[in-house]
């Protein structure tokens, strides 16, 4: 038990380090009640079957990881995390059937994959795709009244939630009579496509409280087809 306990700890600890959802108190909690559960099996004795017991605690551990799951419009969050409370309850299990070399052993795999295998995953992140899969960036600006600043934000953002663009940087500049803000954001867009900003340029000069909204290619330069307002 003391062995599961450990092991929880130190996962959850990288959990906690880096403000994750399931931190240092849930993974040990994880892998104590797995532990717990297939000790149970074993002091049973023919009663009872720990490996059956381990199936029964990788199927509950499933819903509590279903639990820290969310989905934000086409993109899903929280699937480390679960995967993370699948790993402590597995080494929770280990640890109650005496394998405690496996135990540690996957204890340090675990808390390897997140050290070492984040670095790499956003380098290739950064990898520049080739043919007309390549990202290009974009500026889209809005001029809206000071008190819409609030609603038309969440409007740019669910609207670029479900498609192709990611956003990448975004300011906010009141003009010189207070009474009207210009938003700016910067995007990556897949391919040479455009048709999704017109899309969003036309979707957003609907919106109460909008005056102006444009877009252009790159950091600077006039704007291009996409003017509205």
């Amino acid at each position: 038990m003391l062995l599961a306990v450990g092991c929880g700890v130190l996962i959850g600890l990288e959990r906690q380090w880096r403000s994750r959802t399931a931190g240092l108190r849930t993974n040990a909690l994880v892998a104590t009640g797995a532990c717990a559960f297939v000790l149970l099996g074993q002091l049973a004795g023919q009663t009872g079957d720990p490996l059956q017991i381990a199936a029964y605690v990788v199927s509950g551990v499933g819903f509590l990881g279903g639990g820290v799951i969310l989905r934000q419009g086409s993109s899903v969050q929280g699937l480390n995390t679960a995967a993370t409370l699948w790993c402590s309850a597995a080494v929770g299990c280990l640890a109650a059937a005496g394998h405690a070399a496996a135990a540690l052993a996957v204890t340090a795999v675990v808390i390897g994959v997140h050290l070492l295998l984040r670095p790499l995953g956003r380098l290739v992140d950064r990898a520049p795709t080739s043919g007309g899969d390549e990202q290009r960036a974009y500026r889209l600006e809005l001029v809206v009244r000071r008190k819409h600043e609030g609603h038309l934000r969440a409007q740019v953002l669910q609207a670029l939630s479900g498609g192709d663009a990611r956003l990448r940087g975004l300011t906010s500049t009141a003009s010189d009579d207070d009474a009207s803000t210009t938003l700016t954001l910067e995007l990556l867009v897949d391919g040479s496509e455009t048709h999704q900003l017109n899309q969003l340029v036309e979707r957003l000069s609907l919106e109460q409280g909008v005056r102006s909204v444009a877009w252009q290619e790159g950091s600077a330069g006039e704007p291009v087809d996409g003017d509205a307002g």
